[in-house]
């Protein structure tokens, strides 16, 4: 399997590990002092974080996780939601030159994430 990689300094490691737990439905497959590491089969992920004193500035625009069938961003934003994170719901909305059904959350330092199904191409 090939795991797509994302490292991201956080601030406050506890609070960060428990916002991706919730997000991700899943345990880190590694944790030390200042290091958390996720392993996620679907998307397949390769997510660590590192505690850093001071975030400055954000350099991500965001980050997604594109699916493959319009069934799945209901069960994503179900499970999601279940956990207790707030979600903001786009449907049927043109974005990126596509029209797409996505949902938004958003992490403990401000990253945006997206989960979105493509349904066609629009110019």
């Amino acid at each position: 399997m090939t795991y797509v990689h994302i490292g991201i300094n956080v601030e406050n490691l506890a609070e960060s590990k428990q916002f991706y737990e919730r997000f991700l439905g899943l345990q880190p497959v590694k944790e030390k002092e200042d290091y958390v590491k996720f392993l996620s089969e679907e998307p397949a992920l390769n997510l660590t974080l590192r505690e850093v004193a001071n975030v400055g500035g954000n350099q991500v625009n965001h980050l997604g996780v594109q699916v493959t069938a319009k069934e799945e961003i209901g069960r994503h934003k179900q499970r999601i939601e279940q956990m207790g994170i707030h979600i903001r719901e786009e449907m049927n909305t043109t974005c990126c030159y596509a029209v797409q059904d996505k949902f938004w959350v958003r992490d403990p330092n401000g990253i945006e994430w997206e989960y979105f199904y493509t349904k066609e191409d629009v110019e």
